[in-house]
């Protein structure tokens, strides 16, 4: 499918090159969508997604639980935790994505999309009928303020975009322009994604201090009904919802209620789940999947396991180490602490080997480094930074393999050996420096999370074999956001999911601008100016050859820069539901992302 969007995507730029049919400005108009290479999929007479059943009927409800706690109802801002689904469940943008396509935005408050030929500029108008969920209408003025708020006083994650929007300016009754001050070709799509508020609502009030006070309005068809704070939040189908009729929601917001219940740990949740309590429930643990889903329920047909297969990259999971922090700061220390951790053994003991390890961050993709020593163009782009480069990035990097067994004495004999060359020695059974003075790291987890402790327990018992004795913290889910946002951990558990068309986000992951800013995504403070470039190629990619090379190059940059120590990945989602709760047969390429469940499910009474 990528491949296609190439193609078109390629002979648009020669028909301009060539002046056949196309000449600046004037070739710009108004679209019912915007893909990032080529046209979207779907025509502008298209009736729904495809992914969604237009005839699904209305009602019923999904209960599902979380780890952790909330101290806010404000999912865009910095302060606080928040339950992650408002984020996607309670408002909405200018366009709407389509998880059946690597990366394309079609009309939701929007009704049209114009931008530049070389996306130098981008305009929305907005559809009349658009309306919050207090029956007022969406404005441009609203628009306007969401963007600079957000892009000022907002959460870190909107404010990149928002530094390379040169002017924002009403062109017309319902229409907004955004100019760009960078080359940069996916901001056309980036900047219409942005959730929209209302601006009346927030006179007085400082936005970025809100917490569970204020519920912010928005226009999405759910809104919140009630909250206990720290324990759940309900919210409800809104009847009067404005876009209920439009085709991108046809067969989408199905669901009358959606409630979010908290527990302390994974264990009370599961049980929870068991008992009733929740009707759906997420397992990423496969060993758990195939051997703990035997309950009544399952035996009786009441509650469905269903297994969601996805095309998209494994992303990473795992355990990250700060950069920042002084014992993470070389190289060789994190490798040290690569062979240390003895997947196979931990793959066994938790999954029973049945979860593949991810193997780098574009793993189960065409996205991802090829085996061996770089070559072709990917080479050409990785040779500029050839000295600053760790070893295994050109030549070609592997992790760590163990034989499986507890002790794994070929991965702790490589990790001394690491360790030394570092300047770090076994004095006294304790690993110190030539000052006497020993290794010590603090591992912070959050929680509750008994999965993620399990796993430190095990590779804890293999670092004390190298004499180092990790310090872990398990805290609340409040104070562990407080601590990642300002760095303030050695190490701490990580993931991130990576799309089938990776983008702007990988400034906020890896980019060398984001290492310094207090909450943002780059927790191992990675400062690349390899990776900043592959970043840079990827954005602006007008071909096939060059996207795939800087993709499989800057996989190359991270995976061997030892920053995350890996776990296993899910290519497979595992859902356990109630049988009411049912979906469309036709899986979006993404699977079950973001917010696929609950948006595209209903409620099957009979």
């Amino acid at each position: 499918m990528m491949a296609d969007y190439f193609h078109r995507r390629t002979v648009l730029a020669t028909l301009v090159s060539l002046g056949i049919g196309l000449s600046g400005p004037s070739f710009a108009a108004p679209q019912h969508g915007i893909a990032m290479y080529g046209d979207p999929a779907l025509p502008s007479d298209y009736d729904h997604l495809p992914y969604t059943n237009p005839d699904a009927p209305t009602g019923g409800r999904l209960v599902m639980g979380e780890v952790g706690s909330f101290d806010s109802l404000n999912p865009h801002i910095l302060k606080g935790t928040s339950p992650w689904q408002l984020r996607f469940l309670a408002y909405e943008s200018l366009m709407g994505r389509s998880w059946d396509e690597p990366f394309t935005l079609y009309g939701l408050l929007a009704e049209s999309v114009d931008t530049a030929p070389d996306r130098s500029w981008v305009e929305f108008t907005l559809r009349p009928e658009a309306r919050f969920s207090d029956g007022s209408p969406v404005t441009v003025e609203d628009v306007m303020w969401s963007y600079e708020t957000l892009g000022t006083e907002g959460h870190p994650r909107y404010r990149g975009a928002w530094g390379q929007v040169d002017s924002m300016e009403q062109t017309g009754p319902r229409s907004v322009r955004f100019t760009f001050n960078t080359d940069n070709r996916e901001l056309a799509l980036i900047i219409g994604m942005r959730p929209i508020l209302k601006k009346a609502q927030w006179e007085g009030i400082d936005f970025s201090q809100s917490g569970l006070g204020t519920l912010p309005i928005g226009s999405a068809p759910y809104v919140i009904d009630n909250f206990d704070a720290g324990r759940q939040v309900t919210l409800r189908r809104n009847p009067d919802y404005w876009g209920k009729d439009l085709p991108f929601m046809r067969g989408q917001a199905n669901l009358d209620e959606i409630r979010m219940e908290f527990f302390g740990d994974s264990t009370v949740l599961f049980e929870a789940f068991k008992a009733g309590e929740l009707n759906a429930i997420r397992e990423t643990n496969e060993e758990k999947w195939q051997t703990q889903y035997d309950f009544p329920a399952v035996e009786a047909g009441d509650v469905v396991k269903s297994d969601i297969e996805h095309d998209r990259p494994s992303g990473m999971t795992g355990f990250v180490m700060n950069t920042r922090s002084k014992v993470f700061s070389d190289w060789q220390v994190r490798d040290a602490m690569l062979h240390a951790f003895n997947f196979e053994y931990i793959n066994e003991t938790m999954t029973g080997s049945r979860q593949p390890r991810i193997t780098s961050y574009f793993s189960n993709s065409e996205l991802a480094m090829l085996e061996g020593p770089a070559t072709g163009r990917v080479a050409e782009l990785l040779a500029p930074y050839q000295d600053s480069l760790l070893p295994g990035t050109i030549e070609g990097y592997t992790l760590p393999v163990s034989d499986g067994s507890a002790r794994n004495r070929a991965g702790i004999g490589a990790a001394m050996d690491l360790m030394a060359e570092a300047g770090w020695t076994i004095q006294d059974g304790v690993m110190k420096d030539e000052d006497g003075r020993p290794f010590r790291f603090e591992i912070v987890l959050s929680q509750g999370n008994t999965e993620e402790q399990s796993i430190i327990d095990i590779f804890a018992q293999g670092l004390r074999r190298i004499g180092i004795t990790p310090h872990v913290t398990v805290i609340d889910a409040a104070q562990y956001n407080e601590r990642v946002n300002n760095f303030d951990f050695d190490m701490t558990f990580f993931r991130r999911g990576i799309s089938l068309s990776p983008g702007n986000e990988q400034r906020l992951y890896w980019g060398s601008d984001a290492a310094d800013e207090i909450g943002s995504r780059n927790l191992m403070g990675m400062k690349s100016p390899a990776a900043d470039a592959m970043i840079d190629t990827l954005l602006n990619a007008t071909s096939r050859e060059d996207f795939l090379a800087a993709s499989r190059a800057l996989d190359r940059v991270l995976t061997a820069g030892r920053y995350v120590i890996p776990i296993y990945q899910w290519n497979v989602s595992h859902i356990a539901h109630v049988a009411e709760l049912t979906y469309p047969q036709q899986i979006p390429a993404y699977g079950d992302w973001t917010d696929w469940m609950p948006n595209a499910w209903w409620w099957q009474s009979e």
